[in-house]
This record gives structure tokens, C-alpha cells and sequence, in this order.
């Protein structure tokens, strides 16, 4: 019988019922998360946004920093003058993406008050990864909240998180890669992305990377088999050098990596920074400009200083919270060092990993009570949260209020709009100025080459050619603190100074700017 001709035999199954295929369960827990860190994060920067532009008083640095990027945006190079690789540039590279929104947005307001605002998106990317970080290192939802607030909402932190700081930059990519190298997923990119982030925040801001092996710890710890160890520093390291690499490979393409007649160099810069930079004495010198910086630190909140190197002893010993301990040691010992050079921003980069060590602690401590067991943990938990309470809020009350309600600017609101509105011609005046009112300047109607920021004058030999006959070439100098701070290593701005009559002043005597026109006919 052939193939076609064989009967066909019909398989009856049994009618079993078809199930439907499971629906996976809501992320309860990740979609909290998003909630509870999206609304903090809200509250914190509505504190932060408010009175930005009134305090704290605009330094030289942010003014240099916004210039930078100013020069970026407007293809001038990587800065308004000579980039001597002082610091790499990324970080005024991100500024100059954000800062031309609010200067947009925001016409009227002084460069630097503009400039703050664009501060705030990398101020809301760090408290969102610190609440991250905290969630991935198992700490409860309400410590991460903690992390987040005492991070965000310290009086200390809302001061300098302000301010235009190339730190900003470079803790926000620091606490990214530390994210990253605690992924719970565990995949490859990760790690070779947190290497990334690692070389961004140290391109953006180079003593950031004092604090890359808490990162090293972190994927150490995360990485627990051995045999993906190799693979998980391996991917880190590929990321870290392929976006590193870029910094020396910019400088040596320009014939500026090695010291040499006639141009800056890299390297060059490095040994100006390690061995020739004078130090800002030793902490514990009363008088030295390290005692007088913490003080200032002190001074704004005692709090987060003082309950974050407590907390931070304690956290080395718990695994869980040893990454972030690491780097808020080394920090502190770097910070505390005898000789060493101490710049006043510097605080910027401890405050993230002090918020966290200080809420792990208080994670543990409180598993360690398990107070669902007894009412007495339950009182002893009760007395320390009233405790707490009782001493930190009316500290950051008064300090945050001050924050919130002081203009500390307002002079250099009048100056900008005198020198906007009341000087005559100002597109054939020569005028020198501290880097807070350099873009000012050169928004007001002055040549971009005639605007010369005080520094340069006596250390600069390409802006001394610009003026053949010395201070009797420039037209107005504005006197600000930071232009007096230190006449005696400015010759020529002394000069400027001692032969010049003010013709307009504008705030309290400890905070005076003065415009002041050059006397060139005085012997």
C-alpha cells in the first residue's frame, strides 16, 4: 500500500485548559524610588534656585570659569586667554553647553548670576546618584532619603553647590561612576562606562581622582566571582584610558606636552601645580590660610563636617559602606595634610560621600536596634531621632534662612549696569576688571581685547605688549575685593589703583566696588 493510500490516523488530546501566561508584576519598589527621589530632589533645588543670584557673594573664580566658557561657545579657544593647563577643560566645556539657556532666558541678570542657574541640573544629577548609590548599597529607602536631604539641604552644601565650581562637574561624573561600578546587573558596559565616567570627572576636575579607588572597592565587592573580577576591572580600565587619553593626546597634536621656549605645555603645568604652587600652611597654624578656609567650612555647618568624619571612622569597618568611606578618607586626609595647598572649593567634592557614610551609619545602627523586637530599642531609636533633630534644624534654619533672604551681589548688579549704561564710548576705552564682570564688559559694548582681566596685566607678557605705555593705557579700572585682596603682587594694578579717581561706588565698605577713572596726566 502505497504512502497516499494509508489511512490517516486522527490524536485526540485531552481537553486540558490553556493558561494564560503569567503578567509580570508591577516594580513597586523601583517606581517608590522614582517617586520619593524625584520629589526631594524638587524640594532641594527649589531651596537652591532660590536667591541664586543673591548668595553668595560671586568670586573671581566663577567669573574665570564662566569666561572659559564663554570663549568656548564663541570659538575662542578653551579659554578667554592663553589656555596654560591650569586644569582640564572639560568641566567649562559642559558649562558653555548649559549656560547659554539662562543667559538667553535671563537677559538682564549679571553673567555670573546666569551662570549659577545653569549650575542647577548638575546639582540635581549629584543628589539623584547620591540617593542611587545609597539605594545600591542596600541602605533603607528612608536613609537614602536621608543621604539625599543631608546632602542637598546643608547650609554648607547650598553655598557651595551654588557657585560656579568645576568640582560640581566632577562629583556629579565621580558618583556616576561609582553608580555604575554598583549595578545590580553586573554587565560589562557598566563597568567599562564607569571607567568613563572616571576619566570625564577627572578631565572635568583632576583631584577627582584621589577618590577613584573607592570605585576600584566598589566593583571589587560587586564583582563577587572571581572569574568576572578580571573582566569587571578589565572593561573599567578599556573605559577609563580610551576617554583619558585624550587630554595628553590634545596636548602633544599641539606640540604642548613637554615644556619648552615659547609655549605652555602640559607637563609644564603639572610641575607648577606639585612642586611650585605655595602651600596654604597647616590646619592646625591658627592664622594659616587651611585653619582660616575650615573655619569658613565650620562656620556654614558643623554638622555635616563634624558627623560625617565620625560617621566615616565607623563606616570603614562595614563592608556594605566601605566604597564611599574610602573616599571620603582620603578626602579628609588630603583636606588635613600639613603644607599643602587647600583651595577654597574643595569642600564641594567631600560633601556628596559625608551625606551617605552619615545615613549608613544610621542604617545600621538602627538594624542593629531592630526595635520591632522591643519597645526600649524603640525609645532609644526615638530619643536619638529627637536628639538629632534638636541640634541640626535650628543650626540649619539660621543658616539656610541667611541663604535664602541675604543679596550679598547687589553691587555688582549696579556696577554692571553703570558700566552698561553710564560710561561714554565704551567700544575705544581700555578697562581693567576682576573675571566676575569680564562678560559683562564685553556684552556692555567693550572690545573683547580692551576688556583685561586684573591678573593678567603683571603676569601675562602677550597682554603687557597690548600696552606699550603701561598703566597709562588703560582708561577705568573697577576696584572689587578680589582686585585688592593682594596689591602687593600686582605692581601694576597698584599703580592703576594709587592714579585713578573713583567716580562711581556701589556697596558696604567690606564688599566696595569702586569704577574708577585712570588720572594719566599724575606724574
Amino acid at each position: 500500500m502505497s504512502i497516499a493510500e494509508a489511512p490517516t490516523q486522527v490524536i485526540i488530546l485531552p481537553d486540558v485548559p490553556v493558561q494564560p501566561e503569567p503578567r509580570p508584576a508591577p516594580v513597586r519598589r523601583s517606581r517608590t524610588d522614582l517617586y520619593v527621589v524625584g520629589g526631594l530632589t524638587a524640594v532641594v533645588l527649589f531651596f537652591m534656585a532660590w536667591n541664586i543670584t543673591g548668595f553668595p557673594t560671586a568670586t573671581d573664580d566663577e567669573g574665570t570659569y564662566l569666561a572659559q566658557a564663554w570663549a568656548v561657545q564663541n570659538g575662542q579657544g578653551l579659554a578667554h586667554y592663553t589656555y596654560w593647563y591650569d586644569h582640564p577643560p572639560l568641566a567649562w566645556i559642559q558649562l558653555a553647553g548649559l549656560a547659554w539657556l539662562p543667559a538667553l532666558l535671563f537677559p538682564d541678570l549679571i553673567a555670573v548670576a546666569a551662570g549659577r542657574i545653569a549650575m542647577l541640573p548638575v546639582v540635581g544629577a549629584s543628589l539623584v546618584l547620591v540617593y542611587v548609590i545609597s539605594r545600591r548599597l542596600d541602605l533603607s529607602r528612608w536613609a537614602a532619603a536621608l543621604a539625599l536631604l543631608t546632602f542637598g539641604l546643608s547650609p554648607l552644601s547650598i553655598t557651595m553647590n551654588r557657585q560656579i565650581y568645576l568640582d560640581s562637574f566632577a562629583v556629579a561624573w565621580m558618583l556616576a561612576a561609582l553608580a555604575l561600578a554598583l549595578s545590580p546587573r553586573k554587565h560589562l558596559w557598566h563597568y567599562a562606562a564607569a571607567g568613563a565616567a572616571t576619566a570625564v570627572s577627572v578631565l572635568s576636575k583632576e583631584t577627582m581622582l584621589l577618590t577613584a579607588p573607592a570605585v576600584l572597592v566598589a566593583m571589587w565587592q560587586n564583582a563577587a566571582k572571581t572569574s568576572t573580577r578580571p573582566w569587571a576591572f578589565g572593561g573599567y580600565t578599556s573605559g577609563l584610558v580610551l576617554v583619558g587619553v585624550f587630554y595628553p593626546l590634545y596636548a602633544l597634536l599641539r606640540g604642548e606636552l613637554f615644556p619648552g621656549e615659547g609655549h605652555v605645555s602640559l607637563i609644564g603645568a603639572w610641575q607648577f601645580q606639585l612642586m611650585s604652587r605655595s602651600g596654604s600652611g597647616t590646619v592646625f597654624d591658627e592664622g594659616s590660610g587651611s585653619n582660616s578656609l575650615i573655619t569658613s567650612w565650620l562656620y556654614y555647618d558643623t554638622v555635616i563636617l563634624v558627623a560625617g568624619l565620625v560617621a566615616t571612622v565607623i563606616a570603614l569597618a562595614v563592608r556594605r559602606l566601605r566604597a564611599p568611606a574610602i573616599a571620603a578618607t582620603i578626602l579628609a586626609v588630603v583636606a588635613l595634610r600639613p603644607g599643602g595647598y587647600l583651595p577654597a572649593m574643595y569642600v564641594v567634592q567631600i560633601l556628596p560621600f559625608f551625606a551617605i557614610v552619615i545615613a549608613g551609619v544610621t542604617d545600621q545602627g538602627v538594624r542593629l536596634l531592630e526595635p520591632q523586637r522591643s519597645w526600649w530599642r524603640w525609645a532609644v531609636l526615638g530619643v536619638a531621632a529627637v536628639t538629632a533633630l534638636t541640634l541640626v534644624v535650628p543650626r540649619w534654619y539660621d543658616g539656610n534662612r541667611r541663604a535664602l533672604t541675604t543679596d550679598d551681589n547687589a553691587q555688582y548688579v549696579a556696577a554692571a549696569s553703570y558700566l552698561r549704561d553710564e560710561l561714554p564710548d565704551p567700544q575705544r576705552a581700555t578697562i581693567v576688571v576682576d573675571d566676575v564682570l569680564w562678560i559683562d564688559c564685553v556684552d556692555a559694548g567693550f572690545q573683547r581685547e580692551k576688556v583685561i582681566w586684573f591678573y593678567k596685566l603683571d603676569l601675562d607678557t602677550a597682554v603687557a605688549k597690548t600696552l606699550p605705555d603701561g598703566w597709562r593705557d588703560v582708561d577705568y579700572i573697577v576696584s572689587t575685593p578680589a582686585l585688592r585682596q593682594d596689591p602687593g603682587s600686582l605692581p601694576t594694578v597698584t599703580k592703576l589703583l594709587t592714579n585713578s579717581t573713583p567716580i562711581a561706588t556701589f556697596g558696604p565698605q567690606d564688599g566696595r566696588i569702586e569704577i574708577r577713572r585712570i588720572d594719566k596726566e599724575k606724574p
